[in-house]
């Protein structure tokens, strides 16, 4: 074993279906009638989900190049399913829910336009929907597979 981490190819799996996702998600936002944007390429949440990418492509291309027996996929296959259990679940509703407090906090702030109150826009955009999640697994599957069958063993 050396020390080249360009070597490891579910790391170099991951960061590449990560960077894909995020590259597709301005594309997705035209697609989708709305305007083209720079910042949809860092931010989280919408189409398609680059966490959920990222993990399928690390944990496919580990089950691929090592075996599904191996604990390294034990890990990473439980890790993916939290992360995207997350972003189905807590982050989007997160995400409802501050949507809701940016509505109280602009109708709060214009009854009281002299007073202290001060209104801040919560980030609304955090989870995916299921069909987001799917379109990043299925992105990181692809990615995953396919550097796995380019992997030197």
């Amino acid at each position: 074993m050396g020390n080249n981490l360009l070597a490891n190819t579910p790391l170099i799996a991951a960061v590449i279906s990560c960077v894909i996702a995020q590259l597709l998600k301005p594309v997705f936002a035209v697609l989708a009638g709305h305007k083209f944007s720079y910042h949809q390429l860092l931010t989280t949440g919408g189409m398609p989900s680059s966490h959920t990418s990222a993990v399928i492509a690390l944990t496919s291309s580990i089950g691929a190049i090592y075996g599904i027996e191996n604990v390294a996929f034990a890990i990473s296959f439980v890790f993916s399913i939290i992360v995207m259990h997350d972003a189905m679940g807590i982050r989007l509703e997160a995400g409802k829910q501050a949507k809701v407090i940016n509505e109280w906090s602009e109708i709060l702030s214009k009854m009281h336009k002299d007073g202290p109150f001060e209104p801040t826009n919560l980030k609304t955009l955090l989870g995916h929907s299921f069909a987001q999640v799917l379109a990043g697994a299925i992105l990181g599957l692809v990615i995953g597979l396919s550097s796995a069958a380019f992997a030197v063993r």
